[in-house]
């Protein structure tokens, strides 16, 4: 698997890109196989990079509390918009 370690230098920040891009590029079965219950937290750490490489901090927070929450209603809402747009529920 890819390491998701973001403190590194340049290393860091191109494996945490290829997991970005390997995640969005998947067929749609994929993403939605993804989006289950206990598999969901693929898409968490997927927010978690995602606004770590956009120096956001709101998304971050937003992204740790989707991991605390998340998992009650989050993945459903996760299926229903890779469903309908392909991507998850989540910042573009």
């Amino acid at each position: 698997m890819y390491n998701l370690a973001c403190t590194e230098s340049i290393g860091g920040v191109i494996k945490m890109d290829k997991y970005l891009n390997w995640m969005e590029k998947n067929p749609k079965w994929l993403k939605i196989v993804l989006c289950f219950w206990i598999l969901d937290w693929s898409w968490a750490i997927w927010r978690i990079c995602k606004a770590v490489k956009h120096n956001n901090r709101v998304e971050l927070i937003l992204a740790i509390l989707w991991i605390l929450f998340g998992g009650t209603v989050g993945w459903i809402l996760d299926i229903v918009f890779i469903i309908l747009n392909d991507y998850p529920f989540w910042f573009k």
